[in-house]
């Protein structure tokens, strides 16, 4: 099954690191460690599509893939 694509970078200005999911109008968390992020980002993602069906609104499916999957195909 293909799930949604995360990005992990880490924010000096936040001193930890954030993850975000493209496909996802402005879903993204905050953690100490990547991994802390990433757990926090899927709790985000599963607010998001449940908020998202609630109000009628559609979900997008996974679509982003980054340049360098992209090249390789």
């Amino acid at each position: 099954m293909k799930d949604y694509h995360i990005n992990v970078f880490y924010s000096a200005e936040d001193k930890g690191y954030i993850a975000d999911i493209p496909d996802l109008k402005y879903c993204s968390a905050w953690g100490k460690t990547p991994v802390a992020a990433v757990k926090q980002v899927m709790i985000a993602k599963n607010a998001w599509i449940t908020s998202a069906k609630a109000d009628g609104k559609r979900v997008p499916k996974p679509r982003y893939r980054p340049a360098i999957y992209q090249a390789a195909s």
